[in-house]
């Protein structure tokens, strides 16, 4: 089996297995918030994979409904955010030096003030809860890819074709729509699988912090937050298990990612 058919496997077992949480916790929404007194605070077990916390609630089963929520919102986000970056990273490139230094200037900006400063100070403004989170992360993660199509379209903007379509008389919005968009799709269906595990964990952090999603709502930084308090009494699995599923599922993220961009680049095609 060559490194090609590896990495298509790779990546056809993260997607499988991030869909299926996806999907999965949609469906789980009224067990995630089930309580049983007679069930309470359990260890890990066949019943119950992850234990029960103090209300007798199965872990298991709001692990699932929470990593469901920050796939979902990390997908909402990263979409927003990607398509921004696109947008941008064109207009930079194409619309002159006057455009070019003002976006320059806002992608430096944003850049330099960290994540999860900016992402605290505008889910407060907006109010904190879904909004917020997903606003929050949308504004706060799509300058690096922004900056890689600026690069790609200022590449683009030598090659033969472009400047004889120029010379033809065809208008810039023709030309990046017509000729350069068709070539930064690779560029931006990587980047916007690579800006999933960031959301994820930032809306996680944040979230954790007590300036993201309510408290009603069965989120992993909820579910983290939460068992903080019950740590010293012995119950590990109350994090433990819902700690390890998230970082599994940025992993897969990112593995989705790394593989998806290996089959997209031509020269992974002789290995």
């Amino acid at each position: 089996m060559n490194q090609r058919k590896k990495t298509i496997i790779y990546f056809t077992a993260a997607v499988i297995f991030l869909a299926a949480v996806a999907i999965g916790g949609l469906f789980c929404k009224e067990a995630a918030q089930a309580t049983d007194f007679s069930q309470k605070n359990l260890l890990p077990g066949l019943s119950h994979p992850f234990g029960t916390d103090w209300l007798g609630r199965d872990m298991f089963v709001r692990t699932i409904r929470g990593l469901s929520l920050s796939i979902l919102i990390g997908l909402a986000a990263a979409t927003v955010s990607a398509f921004a970056a696109l947008i941008l990273g064109i207009a930079s490139a194409t619309l002159g030096k006057g455009v070019d230094a003002v976006i320059t200037w806002i992608i430096d900006l944003v850049m330099g003030i960290p994540h999860i400063l900016l992402l605290l100070l505008i889910s407060v403004a907006l109010g904190k809860g879904l909004t917020g989170v997903v606003v929050g992360v949308a504004l706060t993660h799509w300058t690096s890819l922004a900056r890689v199509i600026r690069g790609e379209v200022m590449q683009l903007r030598e090659s033969q074709y472009i400047k004889i379509a120029e010379k033809l008389g065809h208008g810039k919005l023709h030309i990046a729509v017509k000729h350069m968009l068709p070539h930064l799709v690779p560029q931006f269906l990587v980047g916007l699988i690579l800006l999933f595990p960031h959301a994820i964990l930032h809306e996680s952090s944040i979230t954790f912090l007590g300036f993201g999603l309510s408290s009603e709502q069965p989120a992993i930084g909820i579910i983290l937050s939460e068992s903080m308090k019950y740590l010293v009494t012995g119950k590990w699995w109350l994090a433990l298990f819902p700690g390890l599923m998230l970082v599994l599922t940025v992993i897969l993220f990112d593995v989705a990612g790394e593989s998806l961009r290996k089959l997209i680049d031509p020269g992974s095609a002789h290995k």
